[in-house]
């Protein structure tokens, strides 16, 4: 049985996307997105962030933070998850709007935060297949090394659930 997962951090920008790319990878039925109300990508200070609409491509953020201060957003990490986001798919997207990508059988959240929002939107949602959804959080800060940690995490946990599949357990 082929499960299709979905991968949830506030801005589907670091911890969705590192998933989403290493999903990607291993061949998995993957897509990812966010919770917040904008994009939020780190400025010059805490109270200066680069705030972007859903839907806008990675593209047009990489170039906009490349015009604005091309060291600081290369040192920073910025410059390169974006560089990889662009790999994986053209935009960040918004869970809330993803009704038309249909279902999932695994939703995976890497905040509590974010968790409660997709608990939230799936008990207001029209549920006309009333499929069961399976939706884990792992609490994973977002910095680019924990990305990466949690990540590998989330896919060793949705490779034994793959391989468990007919089994009412998992077997750590």
């Amino acid at each position: 049985m082929k499960f299709r997962y979905a991968m949830v951090c506030s801005s589907n920008q670091n911890r969705s996307m590192e998933a989403h790319s290493l999903f990607k990878r291993e061949g998995f039925d993957v897509s990812s997105y966010g919770t917040g109300q904008h994009v939020k990508l780190p400025g010059p200070s805490l109270r200066e962030p680069n705030v972007y609409d859903f839907g806008t491509p990675y593209k047009h953020m990489f170039d906009d933070l490349r015009r604005k201060d091309p060291d600081l957003y290369k040192r920073n990490g910025i410059l390169p998850m974006l560089k990889r986001n662009l790999a994986v798919k053209s935009a960040p997207q918004r869970w809330q709007e993803n009704a038309a990508d249909g279902s999932f059988d695994v939703v995976l959240t890497f905040e509590e935060k974010v968790f409660d929002m997709v608990i939230e939107d799936l008990h207001n949602r029209n549920h006309v297949l009333m499929k069961p959804v399976l939706v884990i959080n792992l609490e994973v800060k977002d910095n680019h090394e924990e990305a990466a940690i949690g990540a590998r995490l989330a896919l060793l946990l949705c490779q034994e659930e793959t391989r468990s599949c007919g089994h009412n357990y998992f077997s750590f």
